[in-house]
């Protein structure tokens, strides 16, 4: 998988693009990729290519519902922009935190858990060792690499991918596209079992 996809395509996000990876990760929550994908770009006609909180302020609760999203996720896009603005989650700065820390300032917005805080280390910092146990494509990723008979719960999760610190970010992201190849061929055991749930990807 390597040889096939490397190099890795996880590159850390410039600062001002940070807040629209948070609100395209709300977006996309329970809903199919190609809903999200929908609803978000109908977002950036209304305010803009790059997500501000102030852009976010001015589109306002009716004109989020418009775009698409529920009223719980109009809630939780406002507290988020509410959180940047105001400086309860300092985003330009974010970086000079640890993983932990982070983790624990993003979910301290309506909205935001540790899956959604785990993708944001990984897809918006590029953090080098993080793994998303939450994430049913890891688990199944890692059924799969093991063989096992059953989907890994969370503490055999960091069992097995030990071995690959201080870069289990990187080993996630290849069995992220391994799983994507078990998905349009049928290879390898258990292959395309995934959940419907989309894999992550840089973009």
């Amino acid at each position: 998988m390597i040889d096939r996809h490397a190099p890795c395509a996880i590159r850390p996000k410039p600062a001002p693009e940070r807040f629209g990876t948070l609100v395209r990760a709300i977006i996309g929550q329970q809903i199919s990729t190609k809903a999200a994908a929908s609803i978000a770009a109908r977002l950036r006609e209304r305010a803009g290519a790059t997500l501000t909180p102030a852009a976010i302020f001015d589109v306002g609760a009716e004109g989020l519902r418009g775009v698409g999203l529920s009223r719980v996720k109009v809630a939780y896009v406002l507290d988020l922009a509410d959180a940047v603005a105001t400086g309860r989650v300092p985003l330009a700065r974010i970086g000079a935190l640890d993983d932990e820390a982070i983790v624990e300032r993003l979910t301290s917005v309506k909205g935001i858990g540790r899956w959604t805080a785990d993708m944001f280390l990984i897809f918006a910092l590029g953090r080098p060792d993080v793994l998303p146990v939450g994430d049913l494509g890891v688990r199944v990723a890692l059924r799969n690499h093991f063989d096992l008979p059953d989907l890994p719960n969370p503490y055999l999760c960091r069992t097995l991918a030990e071995p690959w610190r201080p870069y289990r970010t990187l080993a996630m992201w290849y069995l992220w596209r391994m799983l994507e190849v078990q998905r349009a061929g049928g290879r390898g055991p258990g292959a395309g079992a995934s959940g419907g749930q989309a894999l992550p990807s840089p973009d």
